[in-house]
Parts: structure tokens; C-alpha cells; sequence
């Protein structure tokens, strides 16, 4: 059976607003001028809209709708993958699109790789498809499963700057099937990746 998204562009772009939000505010800084909490009729009002935009996101999955999903997945999938690049021992922008095990997995890969004082200098090129293979709900879960292929040009380097794999100057096709599950009963809108397949 098919479950479509209705309003998921403006779900997407919320998302989106989340990511810029929060890289600019570890550019600019927090505010520190007034930080007064929202008025409670504001609340309501919020409230309503977001539960009214749910419910119609979980009904159905039509073609429109996966095409919007694939734009959103689109960009959570360079998220993550820049996230991972980048050269800290844990991940940070990317940690409210992963679940709980993903998310300790990649921050364990991370502290193994900066244990044998190897870095990563990746640059990511683009998404080249991004395909639906599968949609199903399981209960209250929805999952949906996308294969990837994308370009980045990556190479592991040691603390004396060897090339321990890769190619700094080669361009390499990478191949992934990731599934991003939400629970339709839920008034968070957010996708998270649940698991990565081989």
C-alpha cells in the first residue's frame, strides 16, 4: 500500500531552515539580546498547523510526493556525508537525521580513525540519482529505502600527511542504499536514517 506526503515540500523546507539555521549559528553566534518565549496564542495556533500538515503527510505516497521526499533525502545525504569528512571525533550537524545506533556508530568509526591519527580530506561533488527502492509501513514506522550514487573525491591521510587510501585528485563513484524511517504518529516531522545497507 501506498502512503503519500502531502505538504512535504514545506516539511523539507523546514528542515532546510534547520540545517542553515543552525551552520549560521556556529558562524554569527547565539543572540544574547531578548529571548522571550513565544506568546502563548502563537503556541496554539503552531500547534494546530503542524498536526493539521501531519496528519496529511502520513496518508499517502504518491509520485509528487516521492519526488519531494527525494529532494529532502537528497540533501540530508550530503549532511551526512560532510558531516562524517569532516576531521572532528564526533558528529554534530548531521546528529538529528540519524537514529540512535547510526549515530553511535559513525561517532565510533571516528574516534577509531582519529585513534590511528588518520584524517580525511573529502570533498563532496554531488548527488548524481537518488532512487526510491522501496516505501513501506510497518505498524505506526514508514520506512523508506533509497539507493545513492554520488561523486566525492576522497583520501585518508596520516598525522605526517601520507595518502593511506584514496586519491586527492581522482573523482570516485560511491554507492549507497540508506533507509529513512519516521513514526506516522509523531508531531516531529523529521526523517531519521535507521540504517545503512551493504
Amino acid at each position: 500500500m501506498n502512503y503519500s506526503f502531502e505538504y512535504i515540500d514545506i516539511i523539507l523546507l523546514a528542515m532546510i531552515a534547520g540545517f542553515i539555521f543552525l551552520r549560521l549559528r556556529g558562524i554569527l553566534g547565539k543572540r544574547t539580546g531578548f529571548g522571550g518565549k513565544a506568546p502563548s496564542q502563537f503556541k496554539e495556533v503552531l500547534k494546530t498547523v503542524n498536526k493539521d500538515q501531519i496528519k496529511k503527510v502520513n496518508e499517502n505516497f504518491n509520485d509528487e510526493a516521492q519526488k519531494e521526499f527525494l529532494k529532502g533525502a537528497k540533501i540530508a545525504y550530503e549532511t551526512v556525508i560532510t558531516d562524517f569528512s569532516d576531521n572532528d571525533n564526533k558528529i554534530t550537524s548531521s546528529k538529528s537525521l540519524l537514529s540512535k545506533e547510526i549515530y553511535n556508530q559513525f561517532n565510533q568509526a571516528l574516534k577509531e580513525r582519529s585513534s590511528r591519527g588518520h584524517y580525511a580530506e573529502i570533498t563532496f561533488i554531488g548527488v548524481n540519482s537518488a532512487v526510491i527502492k522501496e516505501h513501506k509501513k510497518i505498524g505506526k514506522i514508514l520506512n523508506v529505502t533509497v539507493d545513492f550514487i554520488a561523486e566525492v573525491i576522497t583520501c585518508i591521510k596520516d598525522k605526517d600527511k601520507k595518502i593511506i587510501s584514496g586519491d586527492p585528485e581522482k573523482t570516485k563513484k560511491i554507492y549507497d542504499t540508506w533507509v529513512f524511517t519516521r513514526d506516522t504518529t509523531s508531531l516531529n516531522p523529521n526523517w531519521l536514517l535507521t540504517s545503512i545497507l551493504t
